[in-house]
């Protein structure tokens, strides 16, 4: 409101009837608060927006346009994550009866809702604005490139699209892949785009305190494992052959969890909207801190634990990869890359196991109760 000049209305959340449809997605439970935008009668025209949409340029000319106009990314169903609409207090009244008495909605979200409320707009006329600025009077189409669709791209990567302005970019499809989380990139390559456009605008500044003090952490790992290389705690044991095997084999579980875990932890550390290229580096640097752990405790070897690390970032590299011709081969590539990266990893996690055994059978870890203890060099610290 401060920075922007932006004005909040505030309103009571609408109640969705249509929640307990068969198909319904808890996601969209309060989506149908966009019908409050035909209420904003101080206005004489309203583009609503969606927040995956990315600007490429400015689109002034849609307040030009008429009463409702929309584009159609489904050849049959047009797409509510841009609309523009000229309040009217009539037209949202109407909405709300239509609400309450359960007209049809096949998603029971805005999309169907409005789709079903505006069921001719497809045989309406394309929108051209007017060169002298003029606003128009009734429903039109939007030309595609008013709402293009994230998919185009990834398809040829590069933008085909041969009507309109070519001006927004939107990003349907799973929500966890949306531009904005770190980790969309380099799996979607237009989330870089989405960043550069925040890098320019909002900035980092509210995630850089937990960045840096993760990154201190880390490094704090790293030196310490470094020079201490401890050790697990020794716990000693009777003669027992059901004794040694209930060790050995939560040992070993003990081992593989602490490696999953390496990987899997830093992941939900990473502030999620970071910036993938500060993001990224600071997982890894996160996942070897954590793998420098497991490595020195259970007394495994290096490369076998740190391989599906160095896969991941050749992954990484394959997608990022900017000169394939089409996203066709850049998929191949990465489905060839990784049908070679499972038998390496098949192969690290069998070195690993067959290490931690030797281990256990030379009783480095639990030496048996009333034994002489194996050679010191096998638990000094350095």
């Amino acid at each position: 409101e401060q920075e922007d000049g932006a004005k909040v209305v505030r309103v009571e959340n609408l109640n969705n009837p249509y929640k307990d449809q068969a198909n319904f997605d808890r996601r969209f439970k309060l989506t149908l608060n966009k019908l409050y935008a035909w209420n904003l009668v101080d206005y004489d025209r309203v583009v609503m927006l969606d927040s995956d949409n990315l600007f490429l340029e400015k689109t002034d000319e849609l307040f030009q346009c008429g009463q409702f106009c929309a584009v159609f990314i489904n050849p049959c169903i047009f797409h509510t994550g841009l609309f523009v609409l000229q309040p009217s207090e009539t037209v949202f009244k109407d909405m709300i009866h239509e609400l309450e008495t359960g007209r049809e909605n096949p998603d029971g979200a805005d999309q169907g809702f409005i789709a079903s409320y505006f069921p001719d707009l497809l045989d309406k006329p394309m929108f051209h604005p007017s060169l002298n600025g003029t606003k128009l009077e009734g429903h039109y189409r939007l030309p595609l490139g008013y709402q293009m669709d994230a998919s185009y791209y990834y398809l040829r990567l590069r933008w085909s699209v041969p009507c309109g302005p070519n001006s927004v970019i939107t990003f349907p499809g799973a929500p966890w892949l949306k531009p904005w989380y770190w980790w969309s990139w380099p799996v979607l390559p237009l989330g870089i785009e989405w960043h550069k456009h925040r890098l320019q605008t909002l900035g980092y500044s509210a995630e850089m305190t937990m960045v840096i003090i993760q990154a201190v952490i880390y490094l704090g790992m790293i030196a310490v494992t470094r020079l201490a290389k401890p050790n697990m705690p020794k716990l000693c044991y009777r003669r027992s052959d059901k004794s040694i095997s209930i060790i050995q084999t939560g040992l070993k579980l003990v081992a593989v969890w602490s490696i999953l875990a390496s990987y899997i932890m830093p992941f939900f550390l990473v502030p999620s909207t970071l910036h993938p290229l500060l993001a990224w580096p600071l997982y890894f640097l996160g996942s070897f801190a954590l793998s420098t752990i497991a490595i020195n405790s259970f007394f495994l070897p290096i490369l076998p634990v740190l391989a599906p690390w160095l896969l991941i970032f050749g992954s990484l590299l394959v997608m990022a990869y900017p000169w394939y011709s089409n996203g066709v081969v850049r998929a191949l590539a990465v489905f060839f890359y990784a049908f070679c990266s499972a038998p390496i990893v098949w192969v690290s996690l069998t070195k690993v196991m067959s290490c931690l055994q030797v281990s256990l059978e030379r009783e480095i870890f639990f030496p048996r109760l009333g034994e002489s203890s194996p050679p010191s060099g096998f638990n000094k610290l350095y």
